[in-house]
């Protein structure tokens, strides 16, 4: 089944987050740049009460919510709650932007083919249940010692019900040097990749030129 993504409109965006916010700020950035056609960031909702995030967003001008993990008791009952704000706030788009939490069946089931994540590896490799943060880093490094790795990177994906297995939109290869920590690993990863594709792919979104067939992202 072909299905495209996006549409004419303005889309609303809603960034979902639960700390610093650097891929949140590369959004802004790129916002503010003009580099987002046809979609603007209508929304900022984090996981985490204290995420600085949120300061990022009121420097912005961004609206913040907060849906605190802490206070439901399932995943499932903290989805519905998502889901039932990011459809008050007639959102088009969400983008989970190191969302540290797992969003139960409720949101794919609202938002399909509408809900982009950023991941730091190339998908399929160093991806899945527990790989995130620092994780993917390390085990990008195990790889380089063990078997000779040279590359990692980050990738933007429609997200399905499997961990990092949904429709893959953009990707960006990055750099594994000698020497390298995860936290240096990271930062490279996030200024090389992240930072770039995540705006761009928001972009394409919005403008509808992502066509979704199967498990393949054509771009218009």
């Amino acid at each position: 089944m072909v299905r495209i993504a996006g549409a004419p409109m303005t889309k609303r965006i809603a960034v979902l987050v639960s700390g610093g916010g650097t891929n949140l700020q590369s959004l802004i950035d790129a916002q503010a740049r003009g580099e987002i056609v046809n979609g603007e960031i209508a929304a900022v909702i984090a996981s985490n009460p204290d995420a600085y995030a949120l300061e990022r967003a009121a420097r912005a001008g961004i609206p913040g919510y907060v849906v605190a993990r802490k206070d439901f008791a399932s995943n499932r009952e903290m989805t519905v709650a998502l889901v039932d704000k990011l459809r008050e706030l007639n959102i088009g788009l969400v983008v989970l932007a190191g969302f540290l939490h797992i969003l139960t069946g409720e949101m794919v089931a609202a938002f399909p083919n509408a809900i982009l994540n950023v991941h730091p590896a190339l998908i399929p490799s160093f991806a899945g249940p527990g790989c995130y943060g620092l994780h993917v880093h390390e085990k990008a490094l195990e790889a380089a010692l063990a078997y000779g790795v040279k590359l990692t990177g980050a990738t933007v994906h429609f997200v399905n019900e499997e961990p990092d297995g949904g429709p893959i939109v953009l990707q960006k290869a990055v750099e594994i040097l000698e020497g390298d920590t995860p936290e240096v690993l990271q930062r490279r990863v996030m200024e090389q990749a992240e930072w770039h594709i995540l705006p761009q792919a928001v972009s394409l979104f919005c403008e509808g030129r992502l066509c979704v067939e199967g498990r393949i992202v054509h771009i218009l």
